[in-house]
């Protein structure tokens, strides 16, 4: 479509039929086409009274007729209005709160039973824990990789690791780990070779990730105290996970690492270091057999800085998998590793910390 196409107005001596134009100029003639062609508006008569009221209509009816349309079958444009902008919003949870609330209240109540009443039953939940973290971390890695990390002897050598770490120290723990590394290798040989080494790197990379880190649990359950050492690592973590949210989430306005989690903020980190820190001070104090609370502090820094890598990490690998949570058995979580992503990591440095501030009985 070309620009006359829009109906622009064109010169004196194009208007009107070849008959009109080829009729002689005269002022009759002039005041016909005048007419034909720019039609006056009709004034309907008003009272006297309505005089000024008149006049502004008839100034602003001439107005519209100046700026509107030149022909009668255009439709005069309507007034641009500015839209409004947008009413701020509150910023919201990403996550169910009251989902999140009941399901962590429900596995607290698990793990307070069971690490108080039997210490048994509670590696029994620490090996619960590492199966399922490990399905769900090979079901991941073979939907969206396609890397078919054994299952079955990391299962089997994860529940080996634990028990062993709680049996007998950090050599049952090496031990075992190295057993399921070789086990891996030897049951990815019953498969085609194409794709082994991606497949028993993972493997071997699972088999430390999950339940070689969540060992450092049954090692801190050693201790004549281990009841109370595990409890300060779990306080200490999900206060630092809980000052982090807080603080993120209502004064978080630089990025800490964008493009691994953008919604982790420096001011969330400042937060966890605070608030894990007063936490460690406390728990040292009060919980832990001979500790002290400058330890605390020390020891509430160190979670701190090792639960948000935890959480990075875990990040990094999930988008380099293209997805947000690594399953969906927790309402409000996610996937059990969506909750240890912080906690695995945490493990040996609060069991280190706790081994150099207090010793290891």
């Amino acid at each position: 479509m070309n620009d006359s196409s829009w109906g622009a107005p064109q010169g004196a001596g194009s208007w009107g039929t070849p008959e009109m134009r080829a009729a002689p100029a005269g002022p009759a003639h002039d005041v016909h086409d005048a007419q034909q062609t720019r039609p006056m508006p009709i004034v309907p008569d008003v009272p006297d009274a309505g005089r000024d009221a008149q006049s502004r209509d008839d100034r602003d009816r001439e107005a519209a007729h100046v700026s509107g349309p030149l022909f009668r079958d255009e439709k005069p444009q309507e007034p641009m209005s500015t839209p409004l902008p947008p009413p701020p919003q509150k910023k919201r949870a990403g996550r169910d709160l009251r989902a999140a609330i009941g399901v962590g209240v429900g596995l607290g109540a698990v793990i307070g039973v069971s690490l108080f009443i039997v210490k048994a039953a509670f590696i029994g939940v620490i090996v619960a824990a590492v199966v399922v973290g490990l399905w769900e971390l090979t079901s991941r890695l073979q939907e969206r990789k396609g890397i078919k990390a054994p299952l079955v002897p990391l299962a089997v050598g994860g529940a080996a690791m634990v028990v062993a770490g709680y049996a007998r120290g950090p050599e049952g723990a090496w031990i075992a780990m190295a057993l399921t590394a070789l086990a891996v290798l030897v049951w990815r040989m019953t498969e085609p070779p194409d794709g082994y080494l991606k497949d028993v790197t993972a493997g071997v990379f699972a088999a430390f990730y999950v339940p070689f880190l969540a060992t450092f649990v049954a090692l801190m359950l050693t201790a004549d105290d281990g009841s109370w050492r595990v409890l300060t690592f779990l306080i200490l973590t999900v206060v630092s996970d809980t000052g982090a949210y807080a603080v993120g989430w209502r004064f978080g306005t630089h990025k800490l690492a964008p493009r691994i989690s953008p919604g982790k903020t420096r001011e969330g980190l400042l937060g966890a270091v605070a608030f894990a820190m007063v936490a460690g001070a406390l728990c040292m104090e009060f919980l832990i057999d001979g500790g002290a609370w400058w330890q605390g502090l020390l020891l509430g820094l160190a979670v701190a800085a090792s639960a948000t890598l935890g959480d990075l990490g875990e990040s990094m690998i999930k988008r380099d998998l293209g997805i947000k949570d690594m399953g969906t058995l927790l309402p409000g979580h996610g996937g059990i590793m969506d909750r240890l992503d912080s906690l695995l990591p945490t493990a040996p440095v609060v069991w280190l910390l706790l081994v150099l501030f207090v010793g290891s009985g």
